[in-house]
């Protein structure tokens, strides 16, 4: 996947694909309502992903919610298209374990 920085028009393109993903400067973020210990293993699953990609988001636990942030640091903290495949990567992973969107 590549790690060249987007232009704005594909970031907008890509966000479109990618219900509840939201742009926060340079990052995308999505927080999942989940309760701790459920979101605990949905953090080993995402991880156990992010290590055979390479890619890794920036994780924060609550007791009733798990939120992602992403972008990719070495391409100068700036968003590419590893970070929409790991965006929907994460996407998947929330849904076999049943979170919902969250707005923390």
């Amino acid at each position: 996947m590549g790690k060249d920085p987007l232009p704005d028009e594909e970031i907008a393109a890509y966000l479109a694909e990618l219900p509840g993903w939201a742009r926060e400067g340079d990052t995308i973020t999505l927080a999942f309502g989940v309760r701790y210990h459920g979101g605990v293993a949905l953090i080993v699953n995402v991880a156990d992903v992010e290590r055979l990609v390479g890619h890794h988001a920036d994780i924060d636990l609550r007791w009733d919610h798990v939120r992602f942030r992403i972008t990719t640091h070495d391409a100068g903290h700036r968003l590419t298209a590893a970070d929409f495949d790991l965006a929907a990567r994460i996407d998947r992973i929330a849904a076999a374990h049943q979170a919902q969107t969250h707005n923390a």
